[in-house]
């Protein structure tokens, strides 16, 4: 069956529906897993440096992972990558179906980081894989394809992550820790096999010549996009992981395990909605900024606009949770101005997915894609730290005001790419 499929002639429609669908069972349970890993800890007793130590390794893993995984695809095959992606997200699980409360909070918290670790070695051989495809599989006689495919997967990817956050929260209320991640690796292991087993043909091989050393690119356009990228994740994962959830949980609980698991299922269905609005919006990013067939010298200076926007939200709301005294008016509006980080933060996430791959050379495509979502991983490990150490040092204003500050370095970095160097290039 194998031999059938690499000599039938490429569907590189069927083969992104399959990569899309393959990554979308992968989201869904890597956002399961962050809410429940979360929410389960803290009512454990974790503080909120020792939560963020949780999924420490799960980014810096990812930052290994995404150095080396563009040349791991470019040497053995961009199927064989996802498919090693998706098994190792179920190893992650089965893992953690092995947790035993009666062992002390170090071991816990050891074992835990472990677990993550391997979690965040799938999740980014997932994510440069998918990523990585649409560049070969989008119909290259189309300019602007590659922007909506890529939106579209970014986008849908996002908005069934979202879910997994409300799954989450549901499933450690209703079935408990353990019950939830078996069941969800048992999901992945069915949709492993079938995608193995289903995957058209579309995806290029492996090639012998691929050298390690190519992983670092010399284009000052994609290490400076790179740089962007890990300041923009910063500042999202600096109030999304740690700080704003325990945030709200001390908000709307009320100290009783009855409270405790309402408020699950509020901050779970929060962060679903934040995450499903914001790939709703990322995978309509095309239309939002009238982006068919515009030039990439248009799409650098779109990126330099957005992230300034993006900046002065959390800004605003460190200076509205400074000067609001802990009134009741303070929760409404950090929602509300999350919810606009989400919708200005989408129409960032997706110009830089476009931009990355409109940059990236034909032939090192995986590679130049895994070395900027090392830098992602980057981002979100810089993130997480902050989002613990600030809020546990100056609760929810220094929480803010980090994410704007790492906003404002993106800023920096996006008004470094070269317009005209762009679009001579292209």
């Amino acid at each position: 069956m194998a031999q059938d499929r690499a000599t039938r002639k490429p569907d590189g429609l069927a083969a992104y529906v399959a990569v899309t669908v393959a990554y979308w069972a992968f989201m869904l349970t890597d956002g399961a897993l962050r809410m429940l890993v979360l929410l389960h800890f803290h009512m454990l007793g974790f503080s909120p440096v020792q939560l963020a130590y949780l999924f420490v390794l799960y980014e810096v893993m990812g930052i290994v992972t995404n150095l080396s995984a563009g040349w791991v695809a470019a040497r053995f095959g961009l199927a064989g990558t996802l498919h090693a992606g998706l098994a190792l997200q179920i190893v992650a699980l089965a893992l953690l179906a092995r947790l035993d409360p009666g062992w002390t909070m170090a071991a816990s918290v050891a074992f835990v980081m472990a677990a993550q670790g391997v979690s965040g070695v799938a999740k980014d051989l997932a994510k440069m894989s998918a990523k990585s495809a649409v560049k070969f599989l989008a119909p290259g006689e189309d300019k602007g394809a590659l922007f909506r495919w890529v939106a579209l997967l970014t986008g849908s990817k996002n908005a069934v992550k979202g879910a997994g956050f409300f799954l989450g929260a549901l499933a450690l209320g209703l079935a408990g820790f353990e019950v939830s991640v078996i069941a969800m690796a048992a999901m992945l292991a069915a949709i492993l096999v079938a995608v193995a087993v289903l995957m058209p043909a579309g995806l290029p091989r492996g090639r012998k010549d691929a050298k390690f050393r190519a992983v670092f690119s010399k284009d000052r356009n994609i290490n400076r996009l790179s740089a962007a990228r890990l300041f923009l994740f910063g500042a999202r994962d600096t109030w999304f992981v740690v700080g704003v959830p325990i945030y709200f949980h001390g908000v709307l609980s009320d100290g009783t395990a009855e409270g405790s698991r309402a408020a699950f299922f509020q901050i779970g269905g929060f962060m679903a909605v934040w995450i499903i609005g914001y790939g709703v919006v990322q995978a309509l990013a095309p239309s939002i900024l009238r982006a068919g067939g515009q030039s990439i010298a248009d799409s650098v200076a779109a990126a330099r606009f957005w992230v300034g926007a993006l900046t002065l939200i959390p800004a605003g709301l460190a200076l509205a949770a400074v000067a609001s005294g802990g009134a009741p008016w303070l929760t409404p509006a950090v929602v509300a101005g999350l919810l606009a980080f989400g919708a200005v933060f989408a129409l960032n996430s997706a110009l830089h997915s476009y931009l990355i791959l409109a940059f990236a050379q034909a032939g090192r495509v995986t590679m130049d894609v895994g070395f900027y979502y090392m830098s992602n991983a980057a981002g979100r490990l810089l993130g997480t730290l902050l989002s613990g150490l600030s809020y546990q040092l100056g609760g929810l204003p220094a929480c803010l005001a980090a994410a704007a500050a790492m906003s404002a370095m993106s800023w920096l970095c996006a008004r470094a790419l070269s317009r005209t160097v762009v679009a001579d290039a292209r």
